[in-house]
């Protein structure tokens, strides 16, 4: 059964920092496209950041610079590191596996307060 565990988000001010963490099954997480989405109320669920096998990353550009997104293959868990916080990164961020399919997380609250 594949099962992505998301932890780490939570309510922090402006400028502060928070990590997320996504811990995945093995059989999918060394052959899977690992990465981060966000999803705001009223607006559609977007990419922040992917990282691939080999640790190509990808980053949305309103994230680029401040978030850093990782993978540790011996613990099966990506990380996206979260700097300089804003207002706008509230959200509730979905860890992703992606190949010709899809898997998702249960999401865990970003909560930013200005």
């Amino acid at each position: 059964q594949v099962q992505l565990v998301e932890s780490g988000g939570g309510l922090v001010q402006a400028g502060g920092s928070l990590r997320l963490s996504c811990a995945a099954s093995p059989s999918i997480f060394r052959i899977y496209i690992m990465g981060w989405y966000r999803q705001a109320p009223g607006k559609e669920r977007e990419l922040v950041a992917a990282v691939t096998t080999i640790g190509r990353t990808n980053y949305a550009d309103s994230v680029k610079g401040r978030f850093t997104i990782s993978r540790d293959n011996a613990k099966n868990t990506v990380y996206l590191q979260m700097n300089s916080l804003k207002p706008e990164d509230t959200a509730v961020y979905y860890c992703n596996a992606k190949r010709a399919d899809d898997y998702w997380g249960q999401g865990t609250q970003v909560t930013v307060s200005s």
